[in-house]
């Protein structure tokens, strides 16, 4: 929001420097207010002009997203992992033999297998830990190499799609309800509070304003507000994903290997041929391109399709699949002013699929865990946090970075603090962000709990 640039202060000034992707937006060329491009990522900056003329690319972060899973998923699938479901009583218990009077011989006694622990998957829940940092370092210092280091979107609506269709052995009416019980009531306490703010600083909401009960669209803003909801994106995305997760389930399984590579067709289409128009729908229908592929390589990943595959083969497509994303963002800097991947659809694309599919395959056939994560219990416990409030790190984490520019605008009132701290650097912001999203934790976080039906907590 921008009530950072009021602020006096040279803090206030670095800090704004920090944040400028937030500020000197277009209009909003479909009505409702002053909304920034809607392709900027949940890195928020918008797309390049002669882009997003006729592209439309809807705001994780935050992308990037994202939210996130806002995967989900920000991220994680920003929503928690679906608890292991406990086996009825007596299930594991053999049957009693009949009784014939005579002592049974007992078998020599043989290692029992080494059971997998039940619960969490530690491996997806480090990525999502490590997604979550990367959008908010992204957000702070606006690295353009960020995404290409780790796509952090791409990554979190994997996860999401994987944990989806572990999900989806249920009957699909009940996981979709469940899936949007843990998404919209955290989203609806944070956005209580955005809309309030929107509205005190002279916001006019038409009827749009529904998307903010139901973010099936972007919700609308002002200006105000816009670093607070540009990273709606992601959970009006991972939504839609979750929706027609059913369907696209059904049309994988039939064949699982062309229907991932057909995934890309969508994006390209985008890009050389028809342009989504420029509104919520065509912002809607670039984002669901744009990251289709990262979320049935999560249903590969969960139906045993990777695990099949050979390592060359995999390794092969996922080489060329980056090699085309590197090549056009490096190769079009001229056309979008930068090679950042949340800048370029096309590129985000080809890159994110190239690199989650690694990471899935690696998961899936060396059946990798990250159970060492427990001999780190300091380490363990961060990651435990943020997979248990994802969503919230994900809403609250850009007004916490708001919210550090004018707090950091009174140290420069202490004479020591001026001496002595860094209060110019960025990476002093970065800490004090953090430092008020772990405030937020605990403050916020238990709706959390409340939307998964569980007793809330100050911390999971």
């Amino acid at each position: 929001m921008s009530w950072g640039s009021e602020q006096p202060g040279q803090q206030g000034q670095q800090g704004q420097q920090g944040y400028g992707y937030a500020h000197g937006q277009q209009p909003d060329p479909y009505g409702y207010g002053q909304q920034p491009q809607p392709y900027a990522q949940p890195y928020a900056q918008p797309y390049a002009q002669p882009y997003a003329q006729g592209y439309a690319q809807g705001h994780l972060q935050h992308g990037q997203q994202t939210y996130a899973d806002y995967g989900q998923g920000y991220a994680s699938d920003t929503a928690p992992l679906p608890m292991v479901e406990p086996e009825p009583p007596g299930a594991l218990e053999p049957e009693s033999a009949p009784d014939t009077g005579e002592q049974p011989v007992s078998p020599p006694e043989e290692p029992a297998p080494k059971a997998k622990p039940a619960g969490r998957d530690r491996y997806f829940d480090a990525l999502r830990a490590i997604a979550l940092v990367r959008v908010v370092a992204y957000h702070t210092f606006g690295w353009a190499w960020a995404g290409l280091v780790f796509p952090s979107m791409g990554v979190m609506f994997a996860l999401a799609g994987s944990l989806m269709a572990k999900s989806l052995e249920r009957p699909a009416l009940k996981v979709v309800r469940s899936r949007m019980r843990r998404l919209l009531p955290p989203f609806w306490f944070w956005g209580f509070f955005v809309v309030l703010a929107m509205l005190i600083h002279d916001w006019m909401p038409g009827w749009q304003i529904v998307f903010w009960i139901v973010p099936v669209g972007d919700p609308p803003g002002n200006q105000w507000g816009v670093q607070a909801w540009e990273i709606l994106w992601y959970l009006r995305t991972y939504l839609w994903f979750v929706l027609l997760s059913p369907l696209l389930l059904k049309v994988f399984r039939k064949a699982p290997i062309p229907v991932l590579l057909l995934s890309l067709v969508p994006i390209v289409v985008f890009q050389y041929g028809w342009q989504p128009p420029y509104n919520r729908f065509g912002s809607g229908l670039t984002d669901l391109a744009t990251f289709l592929f990262c979320w049935l390589v999560g249903f590969a990943h969960r139906e045993g399709v990777l695990q099949r595959l050979k390592p060359a083969l995999v390794i092969l497509v996922s080489g060329a699949l980056l090699a085309y994303g590197g090549w056009y963002a490096f190769g079009h800097q001229a056309e979008f002013g930068t090679y950042d991947l949340d800048e370029i659809p096309i590129a985000q694309t080809f890159w994110s699929a190239g690199f989650v599919t690694l990471l899935m395959y690696f998961k899936a056939y060396y059946d990798v865990d990250f159970a060492w994560l427990a001999r780190f219990k300091r380490l363990d416990r961060i990651v435990t946090i943020f997979n248990g409030r994802a969503v919230t790190i994900y809403l609250w984490h850009e007004i916490a970075l708001v919210l550090a520019v004018p707090l950091i605008d009174q140290f420069w009132k202490v004479p020591a603090f001026e001496k002595w701290l860094p209060l110019e650097s960025q990476w002093f912001m970065f800490g004090i962000g953090w430092v008020l999203i772990w405030v937020a934790i605990p403050l916020v976080g238990w709706v959390e709990d409340l939307a998964a039906k569980k007793k809330p907590k100050l911390l999971p």
